[in-house]
């Protein structure tokens, strides 16, 4: 059986559609193509396919509707676009599914929605519901209230997120181009299509290369990125162009389209796919050799003596980096001390603890149940 048939196999996608396609290079919503792919979604939720689809367009929406011909410089703008935008991106989801008789719901999310670990598990609890109740949502970052410092960075992220997120089969994402090629087909004419590869291949970062149009913020640079983080929960990813006919359909039937790019082990436990899918940390500590070598090696916690530095400020509960000596990171948990405390008690034994502090919370700076090894 060959990997394409893990496409026909899936139980659960997540297909997100860029801004370029969903516009029509910037000329407003192409509801035409948007009904073709929701023709074709609407056939892979009569197989039985759950679906979470992970819509860019608002802000190129916005731009239309306002009449802009260029995506503006300043946040304030970019978010009075993204508000406009919304509104007919969504209407028009919902209409092109109802013609089907399903059932969409809109979700806005930002980064802070999946760093925080009670915000994660509510919109994890939603979105799982929303599939038992055989509803499409509709995902897109909340543009109109969200800040260069907490964003995704461009949907294709967002999408691998999401992927995490519901513990989906796997990503699609739908570009303006044919897939992933071995270079850059713009400028090389004999540029071949990749059809499959491992998402961790490293030779795939020099054959992304390249740069998003002017509509979007994402290359196909963060669609690699996407396919691997997509595959720390064992995900496959598909990167494939959405004006291909019948694209979500004939991947479905497993044919050989688009760039597959699929995961080196399987999945991991959920609480560990959602410390390995965080893209921000509050603070940083620096792990002594022994330390290094226990982390890597044995699967065990870390405890305060292990830690001859603490860098930033953070509370207890919060997501930090666990760097060796020599600054490569080696984990990231969520650590049981505030930034204070955690310096007050690094590189002392854990029987040391209430005698630094007058009390004990844990006996380990980062039990290993909340720690993702790198």
């Amino acid at each position: 059986m060959t990997e394409r048939a893990q496409l026909r196999r899936a139980r659960r996608l997540v297909v997100k559609i860029g801004s370029a396609l969903l516009t029509n290079d910037g000329r407003g919503l192409d509801v035409p193509a948007l009904a073709l792919w929701v023709d074709q979604m609407a056939a892979l939720v009569k197989q039985g396919v759950e679906l979470v689809v992970v819509s860019s367009g608002s802000v190129a929406e916005g731009m239309s509707r306002l009449g802009w011909t260029r995506r503006p410089e300043q946040l304030h703008e970019l978010q009075a676009a993204a508000a406009v935008g919304q509104m007919g991106l969504v209407q028009t989801w919902e209409a092109q599914f109802k013609r089907h008789g399903i059932h969409t719901a809109q979700i806005l999310l930002t980064h802070d929605d999946l760093s925080d670990r009670k915000r994660y598990l509510n919109g994890r609890s939603t979105l799982r519901a929303l599939l038992d109740f055989g509803v499409v949502p509709i995902v897109n970052e909340n543009d109109t209230v969200v800040t260069d410092e907490i964003r995704f960075g461009d949907n294709d992220t967002l999408g691998a997120l999401v992927t995490n997120v519901v513990e989906a089969d796997g990503l699609i994402i739908l570009t303006d181009q044919l897939g992933l090629f071995d270079k850059d087909p713009r400028k090389n004419p004999d540029a071949t299509l990749v059809t499959e590869r491992f998402a961790g291949d490293s030779e795939l970062n020099a054959m992304a290369g390249g740069s998003a149009g002017a509509l979007g913020r994402g290359g196909m640079q963060t669609k690699v990125r996407a396919a691997r983080l997509a595959a720390r929960s064992g995900a496959f990813t598909v990167i494939a162009g959405g004006r291909i006919e019948d694209v979500l359909t004939r991947l479905r039937q497993g044919e050989v389209v688009g760039t597959l790019l699929l995961p080196e082990q399987g999945r991991i436990a959920a609480r560990k796919q959602w410390l390995a899918s965080h893209l921000q940390t509050r603070g940083r500590l620096t792990l002594d050799d022994g330390a290094v070598k226990v982390l890597r090696q044995g699967g065990r916690s870390l405890l305060p003596v292990g830690v001859k530095g603490v860098a930033g400020q953070f509370r207890r509960g919060e997501m930090v980096s666990c760097v060796g000596q020599d600054g490569v990171e080696v984990a990231r948990g969520l650590v049981n001390y505030d930034a204070d405390e955690a310096r007050a008690i690094a590189g002392r034994s854990s029987n040391s603890i209430t005698d630094v502090l007058g009390y004990i919370s844990d006996e380990e700076m980062i039990h290993r149940d909340n720690m993702v090894i790198i």
